[in-house]
């Protein structure tokens, strides 16, 4: 029987020039019997403000993790924002995608203590109020593709789900998602040039997608005076340490069919033996750490648009003193809103199902509040 998901969505054909995120060309439309499965950790602002952000992250990567854990690892479009996530699954796979976010929202609030809000929207639901939901696949490597989704669909089901409206009800007490594959290693990855800039670029009400297209490849070609674009990731790949500073996180990480977290002490072993490859580069197996790293650098996602264009990104002061003003004016001509946040770091949250192949995926954002941040910062400008 052929796979509904591989049938639409992975045969959309990719593209590598991320200009090109703004081209229509590039988009399909999903069909209106596909859902729209969303979360948001709500109060994100207080965890921050009590250093959680951390904690937010992997409550926004979890819900990625956990559906594609249930679907067999299947090809389905997502998007990490970071204290949430959007995904789309077809309709045969509804089922399975919901149980797997009520259970995370379950263990997000038990285990992480945090809330953490979902919902499931039909497609046909978001068409009926004159949103559309068009997705385009960006390869990064040749290992990982990461969807692009344009329309206005997934802005205004974030506010449905907001609303109330929606709404998955979470897991019976103690009921455990399965994440296998999600861990959060890495070393904060410290700006080399100035700043990591987290940066949402939202489209004003009625503004022409020919006036934000020019207005996003002008930014993308400013960006282009940084080294790698503005990759806060170096090419070699992040640093790893130990034990990790998200052990403690990753030890709470339910996985495999019985759903249960390793144990401190074999997690505490895991992690030493990895942490010695990567300061030996001695190869293991089908595990080359070196190679792991290079990988880890080209999958990550710190270029995105989900309606709005999200960026992490490490700048020099010249280069956010242009985007700030190309962003000022295009503002000031009611074309977006937009808002952005500087720190010192970023944060990276991984979903890695086997080390020995090249899928592995990497979620970054800010360290220091990043796209939550930088979210309230365009709220503010109504």
């Amino acid at each position: 029987m052929t796979d509904p998901a591989r049938a639409i969505y992975a045969d959309i054909p990719t593209f590598t020039d991320f200009r090109s995120v703004v081209d229509p060309a590039v988009y399909r439309p999903l069909p209106d019997d596909w859902q729209v499965g969303l979360t948001d950790v709500v109060g994100s602002t207080r965890a921050i403000a009590e250093g959680r952000y951390k904690a937010v992250n992997m409550a926004g990567a979890a819900a990625i993790t956990a559906v594609s854990n249930a679907l067999g690892h299947r090809d389905f479009p997502f998007v990490f924002g970071g204290d949430g996530a959007a995904l789309v699954v077809p309709p045969d796979f509804r089922a399975e995608a919901a149980e797997a976010l009520a259970r995370t929202a379950r263990w997000v609030e038990e285990d992480l203590g945090l809330v953490l809000r979902a919902a499931m929207i039909p497609v046909a639901a978001i068409r009926a109020v004159g949103r559309d939901i068009r997705v385009a696949r960006f390869a990064v490597s040749e290992g990982v593709s990461y969807a692009m989704v344009s329309g206005g669909g997934l802005s205004w089901a974030e506010a449905e789900m907001k609303a109330g409206r929606f709404a998955l009800a979470p897991a019976p007490a103690e009921a455990r998602p399965d994440l296998s594959g999600l861990s959060c290693r890495w070393v904060p990855i410290e700006s080399r040039k100035g700043a990591i800039v987290s940066l949402i670029l939202e489209p004003a009400e009625g503004a022409e997608e020919a006036a934000i297209a020019d207005l996003v490849r002008r930014l993308l070609a400013t960006l282009e005076a940084q080294e790698r674009h503005g990759h806060p990731v170096p090419e070699s790949g992040p640093t790893a340490t130990w034990p990790p500073a998200g052990m403690d996180l990753e030890a709470r990480v339910p996985q495999g069919p019985d759903r249960r977290p390793r144990s401190r002490l074999a997690l505490r072993l895991e992690t030493f033996l990895a942490w010695g490859l990567f300061r030996t580069g001695l190869v293991l197996g089908r595990f080359d750490p070196g190679r792991y790293r290079s990988e880890v650098a080209l999958n990550s996602d710190f270029r995105k648009f989900d309606d709005a264009l999200r960026l992490t990104i490490d700048c020099d002061e010249a280069v956010i003193a242009r985007i700030t003003a190309i962003l000022e004016r295009a503002r000031g001509d009611r074309l977006v809103r937009y808002g952005l946040h500087r720190q010192k770091a970023a944060l990276m949250t991984c979903f890695v199902p086997s080390v020995a192949s090249n899928d592995h995926m990497h979620f970054l954002d800010g360290a220091d509040g990043g796209y939550a941040r930088a979210a309230a910062a365009l709220k503010a400008q109504g």
